[in-house]
């Protein structure tokens, strides 16, 4: 009796340090933030699925990482906040590296540069200067670099602010808005639309390098770095560069 009492607390103990052992696997995902509004890069397909670069993107770090992520859809206004209630741990949703936002969070290294640039009406002639544009209606998206430069650069100018892009791009199809100011590659695939048929870029990039990130919460070290290593890694063993191929017949990084 005293012999099966031994084998059967020696098997409890063995049952017990592989349960301990198999305790990492089932660790918290990996969750991710998003938008879900902002086509190329994050939006909702028709099955509710979330798609675009910026997911296909995180899919591959975490691959990379080999993490299991989860994605979480947040409205741009409420994503950093979001990220500060601890609703997911990080933002991949094509957020610019900004100084103001670096007094609140932590960013990786870029996993793309944007360029900001205005469209408007085909053969409209807008000449994109505060002077140029007064009387006009310029769009942007709240709480962007875009509206920053508009806010900073265009004084006296009518600067309407929407709570997503495609709401602006519906404003200018109407006729409500002169032109919209935006990033580049955003602006690109709506040109390349049938609702952006009628429409085209209007002078030059207003601002270069604007540098991509994936914002953490402040002092999440170890993750920024996992991150960052990931990036690099998918970057030079050609993963990010099919990706980008999906989406742009240019590189973007």
């Amino acid at each position: 009796m005293t012999r099966l009492k031994t084998l059967l607390s020696a098997a409890l103990l063995v049952a017990g340090g592989l349960a301990l052992t198999a305790a990492p696997a089932t660790a918290d995902p990996l969750r991710i933030g998003t938008e879900g509004a902002y086509p190329p890069f994050n939006e909702v397909n028709e099955n509710g699925e979330l798609i675009g670069f910026d997911i296909d993107i995180a899919k591959a770090l975490c691959a990379e990482m080999a993490v299991e992520c989860t994605f979480v859809k947040q409205d741009w206004d409420g994503i950093i906040p979001g990220l500060l209630a601890k609703k997911y741990d990080a933002i991949i949703a094509s957020m610019s590296i900004t100084e103001e936002r670096e007094k609140t969070v932590d960013f990786t290294e870029r996993y793309y540069t944007n360029k900001l640039q205005f469209i408007g009406p085909k053969g409209a002639d807008l000449t994109i200067t505060a002077e140029g544009m007064a009387g006009k209606t310029i769009g942007a998206q709240r709480a962007t670099v875009s509206a920053k430069w508009a806010e900073e650069n265009m004084p006296g100018v009518d600067i309407k602010l929407y709570d997503t892009q495609e709401n602006a791009y519906l404003d200018l199809e109407a006729g409500r808005l002169d032109a919209i100011i935006a990033d580049q590659l955003v602006n690109y695939e709506w040109l390349n639309s049938e609702a952006g048929a009628d429409f085209e870029f209007k002078g030059e990039p207003v601002f270069e390098n604007d540098l991509i990130g994936i914002a953490v919460r402040e002092g999440e070290d170890e993750l920024r770095e996992n991150l960052n290593a990931a990036i690099k890694a998918i970057v030079e063993d050609g993963t990010y560069a099919e990706i980008n191929q999906r989406y742009f017949p240019f590189s973007i990084y």
